[in-house]
C-alpha cells in the first residue's frame, strides 16, 4: 500500500515538473495561476496545464516566499503538504491513463 502511494506522489511530482518544464520551453515564461489567454482555446489549455503542473507552481512560489518575504516554516509546511496530494492525484490521473 504505501509503495503504490509513493509510486502515484512521485509520478505526480515527475509529471507536474515536465509539465512546467514544457510550459516554459514552449512559451518562455514560468506557469502561474494567473491565467491572461483571450481565446477559449488558450483558457482550456492553460487550465490544462495548470492541473498538471499545479503542485510545482505551489511550490515554487511558496519556496520564493520563503526565502524573500521570510514567511513563518509553517507556510512551507502547509504548501509542501498541499503541493504533496496534488502530485499524489496527479499520478493517480497519469498512471490510470497510462495503465488503461
Amino acid at each position: 500500500m504505501a509503495t503504490a502511494f509513493v509510486m502515484c506522489l512521485l509520478t505526480g511530482v515527475v509529471t507536474a515538473g515536465l509539465v512546467a518544464s514544457f510550459y516554459q520551453l514552449v512559451t518562455k515564461k514560468r506557469p502561474s495561476f494567473q491565467m491572461w489567454q483571450e481565446t477559449t482555446l488558450g483558457i482550456a489549455g492553460g487550465v490544462v496545464t495548470l492541473a498538471l503542473a499545479g503542485p510545482s507552481v505551489i511550490m515554487r512560489n511558496a519556496l520564493r516566499a520563503q526565502v524573500i518575504e521570510n514567511r513563518p516554516p509553517a507556510w512551507l509546511v502547509a504548501s509542501t503538504l498541499m503541493s504533496g496530494m496534488w502530485s499524489f492525484l496527479v499520478g493517480i490521473l497519469v498512471l490510470n491513463i497510462l495503465l488503461l
